[in-house]
């Protein structure tokens, strides 16, 4: 079973795929949407899930996604037009950092993709790029909440704690004016959806050929999340604001 299959399943109970609840992606939404009729940038994120529950509840908002992969596309595609939102929402699909836009966004969305670009300050650049004046960007990126082990930094990189996380941010012309930690309760769910759906999948399919190797990757996940980087990783969200246009 490839990658993208394998993401698909762990996703099915936790689309949003970064370790927040549904509270606190509407309220990420609602600082970053101030007015409800903003053009909306996500910029490479799968099946489009912050684009969708934006579209659901602000029927003025129009909103484009990038994603590489036909498949998340087409299901993004198919989410939409069962919401009943399919004409507001737009999809690309070249790599993020060759997209090109005409018009400028209100918000600019990159949450935990920071690695399309080449890290947190690249990310930032190319939402700059399409920014509108006054507009603000939603950004996640992962931090070292405590001294990581030396297998969490080999599967991470060279994370930053949330205060050496944030400054760089700053230095670099932005104001943070709304910001979201992820709680333990959020990082917690969010992981043991990512094991427990694939392995849920492999014992409801024991005769799929994959079955194996899907119950085998869901193990492994576990066990290094338990015994590497859970007591150590963290996740912030960020909405931004150029300090002056």
């Amino acid at each position: 079973m490839n990658r993208e299959r394998i993401s698909k399943i762990a996703h099915a109970d936790h689309p949003i795929k970064s370790p927040l609840d549904d509270d606190s992606v509407s309220r990420l939404l609602e600082r970053g949407l101030p007015r409800g009729d903003e053009r909306v940038l996500d910029l490479g994120r799968g099946m489009a899930e912050w684009l969708l529950r934006a579209l659901a509840t602000r029927p003025h908002l129009h909103v484009e996604g990038i994603d590489v992969s036909e498949v998340a596309l087409t299901q993004a595609r198919r989410a939409a037009s069962e919401l009943g939102v399919g004409e507001r929402l737009v999809l690309h699909q070249p790599e993020a950092a060759d997209f090109v836009s005409s018009e400028p966004f209100d918000l600019v969305i990159s949450v935990g993709a920071t690695h399309a670009f080449g890290g947190l300050l690249p990310t930032l650049a190319a939402a700059r790029e399409h920014l509108a004046p006054g507009g603000r960007v939603l950004l996640g990126e992962s931090f070292w909440d405590h001294t990581p082990s030396p297998a969490a930094v080999e599967m991470f990189g060279d994370l930053a704690d949330l205060a050496t996380t944030v400054d760089p941010v700053v230095a670099d012309g932005w104001t943070p004016v709304h910001g979201h930690v992820s709680t333990r309760a959020e990082l917690d769910a969010y992981e043991w959806a990512c094991w427990g759906s694939p392995a849920a999948w492999a014992l409801d399919h024991p005769d799929d050929p994959a079955a194996a190797q899907v119950l085998e990757t869901a193990n492994a996940l576990r066990s290094q999340s338990l015994h590497e980087y859970r007591d150590s990783f963290g996740f912030v969200c960020l909405v931004l604001r150029r300090t002056s246009d």
